[in-house]
């Protein structure tokens, strides 16, 4: 490892811009190159799966706590849709991947709406009953938990 690497990681990649600009290739830190672009990759996936998780998180607090519904979720469900869509469109290869992600990104999302509402885990259901279309649609809302 280069020890600007270890030392200082902007230094490291302004200087390894450099280097690629200039076409010194012999000089690149390929193996930290090679695990930080690997990185991208993962923190673009991991950005997809938190925004679901809030999103879906804040759809099962306005269905079953109707009475508690704000501004600020709406600003959350929205803001997360259109996080997880401005991804997808910054690398349609990740197009699939909320789907991919629905079920445990629902997990999370129930477990923590548990916690937050102080209602019993069972009150939500076991799997996720909002197809990913509507969980992506910019005018869907889940009607009141009766």
């Amino acid at each position: 490892m280069s020890a600007s690497y270890k030392t200082d990681f902007n230094l490291w990649i302004e200087h390894t811009a450099e280097l690629l600009r200039e076409h010194r290739w012999l000089e690149i830190d390929v193996e930290n190159l090679i695990e930080e672009v690997q990185d991208l990759g993962k923190s673009e996936r991991r950005a997809i799966v938190s925004q679901l998780t809030r999103l879906l998180l804040h759809l099962l607090k306005w269905q079953y706590q109707p009475q508690r519904r704000s501004d600020s979720w709406l600003d959350s469900i929205t803001d997360a849709r259109t996080q997880i869509d401005l991804t997808i469109k910054d690398s349609p290869s990740l197009k699939n991947y909320p789907i991919e992600q629905l079920e445990e990104s629902y997990q999370r999302a129930r477990h923590q709406a548990a916690k937050q509402t102080q209602l019993e885990i069972s009150v939500f259901p076991e799997d996720c009953a909002y197809s990913l279309e509507l969980v992506l649609d910019e005018d869907w809302l889940p009607s009141a938990s009766e």
